[in-house]
């Protein structure tokens, strides 16, 4: 149970958001006549609920209404274009004047911008309830710091290299983390995504900048990602592990997809008795099995986003393996046809799952 005290804006909201819709069931329950409280006990959870309240807001800036939650929104769209546009200003403010400037100034420039934007972050931090402008200075944080080693690199004419995306991916998971931004997260994982894919593809003997010429390089990656929320508690920071799942899905079926309409970019298309039809064949019976079993599992450890993320891979491979079957062959029309008939088969199977899934929690409910 959330506090006062509760150390993250997202769990004094959720628990904001609990209070009002105890309040609108309460008066619900009192007007159908199934419960009334005392006027003592109806003063004592107002106060307990008013007093929460007030500490949540005091604290968090969290949204107590609906008209709140609808600004939220529009701030939290407008916290990331004014990220993007103040990233893409000091970006050309740069290069714009960068050669005026001789070797030393430049690194001075770029270390002080990299340290000032940081630090910037850390004191907005202290002042900022609602978090918008931390979000805002973290981003520009990790812009400049993407920008500072790519320009250190030109000036000393450093070999590009997979390498950089190590100090990106560990600041990204270190302001990720320490101000609660998602954003940042889903950046700190396309580093780890990128830097692994490129390593693995090394290893299998290609340049690094060409490691998606392989999508196999991504599967190494993908069991990582989500093995991570599995072995790493995450309650303590709102939906990340959700993402790291989703990223880790997206890595797995993603390239199953590619190798399945593609068997030459595989690599066992360089062995002897893997034709690239068997390999299409092969990837794409995985990606059946890999995108069901998300779904499976996804139902039972209640992932939404895993389950989810199964459901939409499922179908475009459905669709997909349709459009390989039929499209030359069949009518327009009849072809359309059965992917409507499919489309309603999946919603009833889907219907009949959650179902099955009701009834199971109801009688663990009556059970307990």
């Amino acid at each position: 149970m959330t506090t006062p005290d509760a150390p993250l804006r997202s769990e004094a909201q959720q628990r904001a958001d609990q209070i009002g819709i105890f309040r609108a069931e309460l008066a619900r329950l009192e007007s159908e006549g199934v419960l009334q409280l005392d006027p003592a006990q109806r003063q004592a959870v107002r106060e307990h609920h008013a007093a929460l309240l007030s500490g949540f807001a005091g604290r968090f800036d969290i949204d107590r209404d609906a008209q709140a939650r609808q600004l939220s929104l529009g701030m939290r769209v407008a916290s990331f274009l004014g990220a993007l546009a103040l990233a893409a200003s000091v970006f050309f403010l740069f290069y714009q004047f960068w050669g005026h400037f001789d070797e030393t100034a430049q690194v001075a420039i770029l270390l002080g911008a990299a340290l000032a934007s940081l630090g910037l972050t850390v004191l907005i931090q202290t002042r900022d309830a609602s978090g918008y402008f931390t979000k805002l200075a973290a981003m520009v944080a990790f812009a400049c710091f993407v920008l500072d080693l790519t320009m250190l690199g030109q000036i000393f004419n450093i070999t590009p290299t997979d390498r950089a995306l190590i100090p990106w991916a560990a600041l990204a998971f270190l302001l990720a983390y320490a101000f609660d931004l998602r954003l940042l997260l889903a950046a700190g994982i396309c580093c780890v995504i990128a830097f692994t894919a490129a390593r693995v593809g090394e290893w299998g003997g290609i340049y690094w900048l060409h490691a998606g010429e392989r999508p196999e390089n991504f599967f190494p990656v993908a069991a990582l990602l989500f093995a991570v929320p599995a072995l790493i508690g995450h309650r303590v920071v709102s939906g990340f592990a959700s993402l790291y799942r989703i990223f880790g899905l997206l890595c797995l079926l993603v390239p199953m997809l590619v190798l399945g309409h593609w068997g030459w970019g595989s690599y066992l298309a360089g062995y002897e008795g893997f034709d690239a039809k068997a390999i299409e064949g092969g990837y794409e019976l995985a990606g059946f099995v890999a995108s069901a079993l998300a779904i499976w599992v996804g139902a039972r450890r209640e992932w939404s986003d895993t389950v989810n993320t199964g459901i939409t891979f499922f179908v475009i491979f459905l669709y997909t393996k349709f459009f390989d079957w039929w499209w030359d062959i069949m009518p327009k029309y009849l072809f359309f046809l059965v992917l409507g008939l499919a489309a309603i088969l999946i919603l009833l199977v889907l219907k009949r799952l959650r179902r099955v899934g009701h009834m199971g929690r109801a009688a663990g409910e009556l059970a307990s």
